[in-house]
Order: C-alpha cells, then sequence, then structure tokens
C-alpha cells in the first residue's frame, strides 16, 4: 500500500514538473508578469483616465504604448524631439479609442535638454493637474566594437539613456510624493542585466538604471502606493537599432538588419501593461532562448558566462565579417555584402 502512494505521489510530481518545464518553454516573460497577465487586474480597469507620460513616444515601444494605452482609456502625454511624428501618433491614438483631443498632450522634449524638464513637468501638469505614470522609454541603443569606439560615444549614451530619465524622474518624483500615489516605470533591457558585446556603452548605462531606480525603491518604503518598476526587455521589434550609436557620435546605422525573429512590439506592450496594472516591480519580457538568459544568469551565473561567451564570441566574429550581429545567432546568417 505504502508502495502504491509513493508511486502516485512521484507520478503526480513528475506531471507537475513536467507542466513547468512545458510553460518555460512557450513562456516570453517571468512567471510574474505571465500570473500578473492571466488573473491580475485588467489594463482596462487600472489604467483607465490615468494621465500617463511615455517618453520615447514617437517610435517602437513608446509609440505602440501610446496606442495600446490610448485603447484602455489612458489620458496620454506624448514626447520625443520630433513633434511631426508625435502629432502622427496623437491622431491614430484618437482613431483608435474614444478619447478625445483635450485627453492627448503633445509635448515635445529633449532628454538631453536637462534644464527644459521642470518646465516641461509644470506643463503637463497644467493640462491635466496630475502625472499618475511616467514611462521612462527614451534613448538609444549602440552597435561598435570598445576599442573603436569615441569616448564621447560612452558620454552620449550616459547623459541620454541614464541622466535624462533621471532627471525627468527627479521632477515627476516630487509631485508623485506630494499626491502619495503613481508609477515609474522605466524601460531597461536584458543587457541591464546581462553583459552584451558590440553595446558595452548601452549596457553600461542600462546597469545606471537599474542600480539607481533599485536604490531608489528602497528610499520609498515611507509611499507603499510609488511604484518603482523596470521593464526588462529582450530582443524586440523596434527602431532602437536603426538609431543606434556606433563608433562615431555623428556616424549613423548603415544597416539595421533583419528584426523578424524578435518578439513583436504588439506582444511587448501588452505584457508591460499588465504589468504596470498590477504594479509588478520587475518585469523580464523575451521570447526563448533569451528568457532562459534572465534565469541563468539570476540562478547559474558560471553557467550563464560559459555559454554568454560562446555567443558573445559569435556575435563579434559575425561583426567583424559584415555579417548581421542580432540573426546570425540561431539561423544561418545572410552576408551583407552579397
Amino acid at each position: 500500500m505504502e508502495v502504491c502512494v509513493c508511486s502516485v505521489l512521484l507520478l503526480c510530481v513528475g506531471i507537475y514538473l513536467t507542466l513547468q518545464l512545458l510553460r518555460f518553454i512557450i513562456a516570453d516573460a517571468d512567471f510574474t508578469l505571465l500570473w500578473a497577465a492571466a488573473v491580475g487586474t485588467r489594463p482596462g480597469m487600472a489604467l483607465k483616465q490615468k494621465v500617463v507620460w511615455i517618453t520615447g513616444a514617437s517610435s517602437g515601444i513608446g509609440e505602440e504604448l501610446a496606442y495600446q494605452l490610448a485603447a484602455v482609456g489612458a489620458r496620454l502625454v506624448l514626447s520625443a524631439r520630433r513633434e511631426n511624428e508625435l502629432h502622427r501618433v496623437r491622431r491614430k491614438c484618437l482613431e483608435l479609442s474614444s478619447l478625445e483631443e483635450k485627453d492627448i498632450l503633445v509635448l515635445p522634449l529633449d532628454l538631453l535638454e536637462r534644464s527644459t524638464h521642470r518646465e516641461k513637468t509644470d506643463a503637463v501638469l497644467q493640462q491635466f493637474g496630475q502625472i499618475d505614470v511616467l514611462v521612462n522609454n527614451g534613448g538609444r541603443s549602440q552597435r561598435s566594437l570598445f576599442i573603436d569606439t569615441d569616448i564621447d560615444v560612452y558620454g552620449g549614451l550616459m547623459e541620454l539613456n541614464f541622466l535624462g530619465s533621471v532627471s525627468l524622474t527627479q521632477h515627476v518624483l516630487r509631485h508623485m510624493i506630494c499626491r502619495g500615489d503613481g508609477i515609474i516605470a522605466t524601460v531597461s533591457s536584458i543587457v541591464g542585466l546581462v553583459g552584451a558585446p558590440l553595446s558595452t556603452g548601452y549596457s553600461a548605462s542600462k546597469h545606471a538604471l537599474q542600480g539607481f531606480f533599485n536604490s531608489l525603491r528602497t528610499e520609498l518604503t515611507d509611499y507603499p502606493n510609488i511604484t518603482i518598476s523596470t521593464i526588462c526587455p529582450g530582443p524586440v521589434m523596434s527602431q532602437i537599432v536603426n538609431n543606434a550609436f556606433t563608433e562615431q557620435v555623428n556616424k549613423l546605422m548603415s544597416d539595421a538588419g533583419d528584426q523578424s525573429h524578435k518578439m513583436s512590439t504588439e506582444r511587448c506592450v501588452r505584457l508591460i501593461l499588465a504589468g504596470l496594472s498590477n504594479r509588478v516591480k520587475e518585469m523580464w519580457i523575451a521570447q526563448q532562448p533569451f528568457l532562459l538568459f534572465f534565469y541563468l544568469w539570476q540562478y547559474t551565473p558560471t553557467l550563464a558566462w560559459y555559454i554568454t561567451n560562446l555567443f558573445g564570441r559569435k556575435r563579434v566574429q559575425n561583426f567583424k565579417a559584415g555579417l548581421d550581429a542580432d540573426t546570425a545567432y540561431f539561423i544561418k546568417p545572410k552576408d551583407k555584402t552579397k
């Protein structure tokens, strides 16, 4: 009898572990975020009529955030440098939703011009009277080898990706502290947790954001209704690669390469909204095998270093040979010179 009971228990354990393995194989986010997306508060309930300020709203993740937030009834502040693109996004938001023109503010913003951040914040408050969510999404990526890269590129990355977001956060946070409520969400990256070749400066700026906002979160323990959330996507289809820094500050990417292997922007943003709606403090968003890297670096760093070095070496070799650095990981790359 005891043998039968043990056998049944072992079978149940085996089935459970198998199911969890299958869940992980098909997962595209950490389990906390997936749970929030499955059974948590819906964005339409949590974010309707909330005032959400998005930087980098003219393209990529920021643009898609605007569309999906408009669809659930959030009031929007759209910021980026390209005002004409912001108006294009605004028009589409109005088409996709029942929002009125007064519900969407186009607010051109250059994160490098930190002296303007106070007046920009005041402009939002004058329009809406409050800021419920700030999404720090503006920034640039990098594609270059450190040994060939001007130091000014690293200064540019830190000024834009790190100090620009920190500066804007400080002004918005003062308002949220007075209200005692709010969400400050910052789009970091998988390279904010894991180093990546060809992105040494970009990775450094995202590591800086991770360290800063993790520290800030603990400073705000007296304000339990203010949530500091970091969003860590893996490879996502967006235009960030097109505008990446290269070896010189003013030298643009010649070819962004094929991005069809990456997660869709729509799916990434749906997961972000689930996380914001349920105030998830850190979101890991990536398709496999990239999601696996999050877990390996968290729990088995020695193994993670070994695997990272294997793929990192391949990425550098492909870059030096003129091949696309991203798509060459898991599929046979197409030579750019052909």
